[in-house]
């Protein structure tokens, strides 16, 4: 089912969360390509940025963050990074921005030399986005958990990894794949497992040495319950609930910071704190969007605003009122 979300040939039998999973991919590019160099972009999320920085220094790999402009990587900074020692570059479509990435672009830059090209996805927006395969993606890496998985305290979650049959043997984890028994029924084995505990540590690819299983399979029984179309609506209900939000703050004289198109996030910059503004508005029962200020400090004052598929006409459109006094 992952393999048909993300348009790859295989999938292993998942990983702790997304961000392992970006760094995770970072890592086997870099062990493919005897590269040095990560390029990563500054749309990808702030926390997944700072496991592949961890783990990048401890296999003593250079990590340059490409910045952003209008809400996108910037591809002249990228094109201008790339150079003959880069392993791949790391985008993030829709971004931590809520912004689709010009993934034609980014891959004609990355695959200009001998670099893989890693795409990180929110599962749920590819029920309805082209796949990163089709732009040509080497590993496309994410999070599971919109599928099933409730978010209580931070997790748990259940991180997703695709790659193309090429990578086969180097993807981390464990790959199950499907055989016949002595008498000819069909079963699933354990048919592959790259890890430091089965090879010789210096061929091993990762030191991964388990997953998150019991949320696999809850997200698993989730896409299968929902199946193709449902998964489809679901993630057309966040774009058009989005798209109703934006219509409705923009009567109230706010308009998204950016103009690309989006998934079910979007930037709005608002004239006061965003941490005073979502005080306010949780005094009125409302939880408010995300204080960019947080990850970054020259971006003070920028929320991020989600709208999912549970949000109701009404809700909305309270939201928008309120937030419309408040900004």
């Amino acid at each position: 089912m992952i393999c048909e979300l993300t348009g790859m040939d295989l999938a292993n039998s998942s990983m702790y969360d997304g961000p392992t999973s970006l760094a995770e991919a970072a890592m086997l590019s870099a062990g493919h390509t005897k590269k040095k160099t990560i390029l990563v972009s500054k749309a990808v999320h702030p926390e997944a940025r700072d496991v592949l920085r961890t783990n990048a220094y401890g296999q003593r790999l250079q990590v340059i963050e490409i910045d952003s402009v209008d809400g996108v990587t910037d591809l002249n900074a990228l094109k201008a990074a790339y150079n003959d020692d880069v392993a791949c570059v790391v985008v993030q479509h829709p971004n931590f921005f809520g912004s689709l990435e010009p993934l034609t672009e980014i891959e004609e830059i990355a695959h200009s030399g001998k670099a893989q090209f890693v795409v990180s996805s929110n599962p749920l927006a590819l029920g309805l986005l082209k796949p990163p395969g089709a732009f040509g993606a080497d590993i496309v890496v994410g999070d599971a958990q919109p599928f099933g998985i409730p978010a209580q305290f931070g997790g748990p979650h259940c991180g997703y990894f695709a790659a193309t049959k090429k990578l086969m043997r180097k993807v981390p984890g464990r790959l199950v794949g499907q055989t016949v028994d002595e008498e000819g029924q069909r079963g699933f084995v354990l048919t592959l497992q790259a890890r430091e505990q089965h090879i010789r540590r210096d061929k091993a690819t990762s030191n991964i040495c388990s997953n998150q299983a019991l949320n696999a399979l809850a997200a698993s029984v989730a896409m299968t319950a929902l199946g193709k179309q449902g998964i489809r609506e679901i993630a057309n209900q966040n774009v058009q609930k989005a798209a109703y939000l934006k219509e409705q703050l923009n009567k109230e004289g706010i308009k998204p910071l950016y103009s690309v198109p989006t998934f079910n996030e979007f930037v709005i910059e608002c004239n006061q704190p965003v941490a005073e503004i979502n005080k306010k508005l949780f005094e009125q029962g409302i939880i408010g969007g995300y204080d960019l200020g947080e990850s970054d400090t020259e971006r003070s004052g920028q929320m991020l605003i989600c709208v999912t598929e549970l949000r109701t006409k009404e809700e909305l459109d309270r939201f928008a009122k309120e937030l419309g006094v408040l900004v």
